[in-house]
């Protein structure tokens, strides 16, 4: 159990993890109050253009956030591709935050300009991925390796210049990903997670979804919804026979909260990754309208997200309840 995590000093995942930006003693801190909830793991973004950047650095970085990580008895989920938000990530200095709006500056990998050209998948992309893996494939830090995000998300908000042939594309990559990943042959599990669409018979199943489901060594979903449509869905993915996990949950207004989904998840024993862990640049505590309605301040109700930039919780009922249902009291020491 843990949370979908950046530090609050990073916009994007690129910020997070260029040298420049790279903040240590943030995660370290913010890793410790994960623990002190009773968390166990984190999902975290990658990106290929950290590699094109740096590689060995990008490894050095890499390794030093597992040290923290370990340090904080937590291990790590990482995302290596995502087709979400921006299609048009750069390097160097990244843009500040739109105020009062969702995931401002979060930036697709590879982005379109690399979905399109298919030639740099294996110039640029393969590489990135084979080195990643070779370099952490018997890591027990390391819990899974997530292989791309949601592939066939069409990014509404940037409409206008993403790909009108993208999940095609994007199928197409990540099969090539699967390839290469398989033959480095790491330790441990690979998935891509479904997030839209029946997966209720094989039938109904859209191309994209039956190749991540045949393919996953854990089925992993997300779920936005309330309690009884995410029932739904884990029964829907019980006949793969294999372990669940729900990579993103928790949207305040939608009905996806910590009281009514968590319990749920542990009574199933289903793994539960919520959206959102510290209130920071990211700013997800805005909700996805907030591309398209001004917000002047914060919102009643926060969207994702747990904790304030100090370490206090939004509700404190909320960690509580965490803490109850991981099994850890109020002072972070396990029972």
């Amino acid at each position: 159990m843990g949370s979908n995590f950046i530090p609050s000093t990073a916009v994007n995942e690129l910020e997070m993890w260029q040298p420049d930006t790279f903040d240590l003693p943030t995660i370290d801190r913010e890793l410790g109050w994960a623990q002190a909830l009773g968390m166990n793991t984190m999902r975290v973004f990658l990106h290929n253009l950290l590699w094109k950047q740096d590689a060995q650095g990008f490894l050095s970085r890499m390794d030093q956030f597992l040290i923290v990580a370990d340090k904080h008895h937590i291990r790590i989920t990482f995302v290596l591709l995502d087709s979400v938000w921006d299609p048009h990530p750069h390097l160097g200095k990244q843009p500040a935050p739109t105020p009062y709006v969702h995931n401002s500056r979060w930036v697709q990998a590879p982005g379109a300009d690399g979905l399109k050209d298919d030639s740099r998948w294996d110039a640029e992309l393969k590489p990135y991925l084979v080195g990643v893996l070779r370099r952490f494939r018997d890591d027990k830090r390391v819990l899974m390796w997530d292989l791309m995000n949601e592939p066939d998300n069409d990014s509404a908000q940037y409409k206008a210049t993403e790909l009108p042939d993208k999940a095609a594309r994007a199928l197409r990559l990540l099969k090539e990903e699967w390839k290469w990943v398989r033959e480095v042959d790491p330790s441990q599990p690979l998935t891509s997670g479904v997030w839209k669409g029946d997966w209720s018979s094989d039938a109904s199943l859209s191309e994209m979804a039956r190749f991540q489901l045949q393919n996953s060594d854990v089925i992993t979903f997300h779920s936005y919804d309330p309690p009884e449509v995410t029932k739904k869905k884990i029964e829907s993915l019980r006949r793969y026979d294999r372990p669940i996990v729900c990579t993103e949950y928790m949207a305040r207004p939608l009905g996806s909260t910590f009281a009514a989904i968590l319990p749920q998840l542990k009574k199933e024993r289903v793994g539960a990754y919520n959206w959102g862990f510290v209130n920071g640049k990211s700013q997800t505590i805005y909700p996805w309208d907030s591309w398209d309605k001004p917000y002047r301040g914060e919102p009643a109700v926060w969207f994702h997200d747990i904790f304030h930039k100090d370490g206090q919780p939004y509700d404190p009922k909320e960690t509580a309840l965490i803490r109850g249902l991981t099994g850890t009291d109020a002072g972070g020491s396990p029972p």
